[in-house]
């Protein structure tokens, strides 16, 4: 494979796998979400895993603020050597670049290959113990406005267990948020995953804040149950955005099966 898509640990370096490390240590050209990290990291491997590395190897910065430059001057010909994309922690393209790589390298007949490994989504999801066998991956929340209050609204009525990343210098406003959208919706938060001060919160929003500590500093993943009003009919949202009729009628008969502002709900079709 030309192109290989590393995941990284997301805090535990014992989470990396052999296949992780054969594919950094031969890597000729590393792209990373930032150097400074998977250099730290590549440092790591070979003090305590003695590993032994390309003596000459290039490293890359490309992050969300780079990648479509980056990716819109590539040839095929950059592949012909041995390249890895690694991202700061975790799945390459969860939330973290990686995907227009992928794209680039279907669409001019690149050969990739994408190493599976550790991420905080299914870590969380599974750690909830929401018994489901369906979730949706929300990522980041817009920052404020009315973008954030339709995307939590989607969020929240979405029909399915549904998993978010949240900064810690947001996540009081997001227990405010969901506290006074539905206060007794069930939610899990998983902080610092695999790390030392790892810790789990289970609850309503208002209960978890207050067993939640002072500081919030740390990665946050959260999940929010299912709403029991969607999971009760037969009808989904889904089924309802495929018939013709008005957004406006649209948003009144989703409201109707989810329980969410119809407001709230035809400015977020309207984005759809």
């Amino acid at each position: 494979f030309l192109l290989t898509l590393v995941p990284t640990p997301i805090g535990n370096i014992g989470d990396i796998s052999l296949r992780a490390i054969e594919a950094l240590s031969s890597a000729e050209i590393l792209l990373c979400e930032d150097t400074r990290v998977t250099k730290k990291l590549i440092q790591i491997l070979k003090e305590r895993y003695n590993t032994s590395f390309k003596p000459e190897q290039h490293f890359i910065s490309l992050h969300s603020h780079n990648e479509k430059e980056f990716v819109e001057k590539l040839t095929p010909a950059f592949f012909e050597q041995n390249v890895i994309y690694a991202s700061d922690a975790g799945m390459p393209g969860i939330s973290d670049p990686g995907q227009a790589l992928v794209k680039y390298c279907q669409d001019n007949g690149v050969k990739y290959d994408i190493l599976p490994g550790a991420n905080a989504l299914l870590t969380a999801f599974v750690a909830s113990g929401f018994v489901t066998t369906k979730m949706l991956f929300w990522g980041f929340l817009p920052h404020k406005g009315k973008d954030r209050e339709a995307s939590l609204q989607g969020a929240l009525h979405s029909g399915f267990t549904t998993i978010l990343y949240e900064s810690p210098h947001r996540l009081d406003k997001l227990l405010n948020e969901l506290s006074h959208e539905d206060s007794l919706r069930k939610i899990f938060l998983a902080k610092e995953l695999t790390k030392k001060y790892q810790k789990y919160y289970s609850g309503t929003a208002d209960e978890i804040r207050q067993k939640v500590d002072t500081n919030l500093r740390g990665e946050w993943v959260v999940v929010i149950e299912a709403s029991e009003a969607q999971n009760s009919s037969a009808i989904s949202q889904n089924d309802i955005l495929e018939l013709d009729l008005p957004k406006k009628v649209q948003a009144k008969l989703i409201s109707k099966i989810t329980g969410e502002n119809t407001k709230s709900c035809y400015e977020r079709l309207l984005k759809i």
